[in-house]
């Protein structure tokens, strides 16, 4: 199990990656650190150029540009229509095409279970951070049901560290926190439910709704996963 101090630690060591080969050596950390098979980290930038960084073979990764494959690839046609995690079970694999696909992606180690976080940043960036395993539908399951919140968080790390890469980007301007934000964060990147957050705070959870509405329009976030990730890499909040 990845605990939360663990967790700190990560993504300390990826918030100091310095290029693609600090972020490869820290998404091979990753991968082990779970211990599954593979981690992977792809994004289109803001000028349509492919990055990417990540455990499959470069045999695989090879055979996947010659054969076009994303062309077909069930995983990025489904996520680049979606918004929010998506496990690989529930995307649309009955096609001819999609059906060859998956056996030529076993052939060469591709595990049978996915899940992948799709991520839209500025400017028309469309990223997506993917963990792969090969095993049963009971114990990925519960691999997910135990790890979902921190690979959601990594995910949004790794996108805040692909667009520092991006050439002639313009550092965001920060704004701080309140002090009842900066506790809605760091209890929501604890793993509080709203409704303990609000407990704790002694606040109705319409009020935290505002506070967690608030962070999120200061960190220029999408969401609530990515404002707690925003707040984190800016040394905002700690947990």
């Amino acid at each position: 199990m990845v605990t939360n101090s663990r967790l700190e630690e990560i993504l300390e060591r990826l918030e100091k990656a310095d290029g693609l080969e600090g972020l490869q050596s820290s998404i091979v950390s990753l991968r082990d650190e779970f211990a599954i098979d593979h981690l992977v980290y792809h994004w289109v930038d803001s000028l349509g150029a492919h990055s990417g960084v990540g455990t499959y073979s470069l045999e695989w990764r090879q055979k996947y540009e010659q054969q076009q494959f994303h062309r077909v690839d069930p995983v990025i046609l489904g996520c680049y229509q979606r918004f929010h995690p998506v496990d690989w079970k529930q995307l649309d694999w009955s096609t001819k095409a999609a059906r060859h696909f998956l056996r030529v992606a076993t052939e060469y180690e591709v595990g049978n279970q996915g899940y992948s976080v799709p991520i839209r940043g500025p400017n028309g960036q469309f990223a997506l951070f993917t963990a792969n395993h090969t095993c049963s539908d009971e114990e990925w399951s519960a691999f997910i049901e135990e790890h979902r919140r921190m690979l959601v968080l990594i995910a949004h790390y790794f996108n805040e560290k692909a667009l520092e890469l991006e050439p002639d980007r313009a550092p965001e301007a920060a704004q701080n926190l309140s002090p009842r934000e900066v506790d809605a964060m760091t209890l929501l990147a604890m793993g509080y439910s709203r409704a303990q957050v609000a407990d704790t705070l002694s606040i109705s959870e319409h009020t935290l709704r505002v506070y967690i509405e608030s962070a999120r329009f200061k960190l220029g976030a999408l969401n609530t996963t990515h404002a707690v990730a925003r707040a984190l890499s800016r040394g905002l909040i700690v947990v």
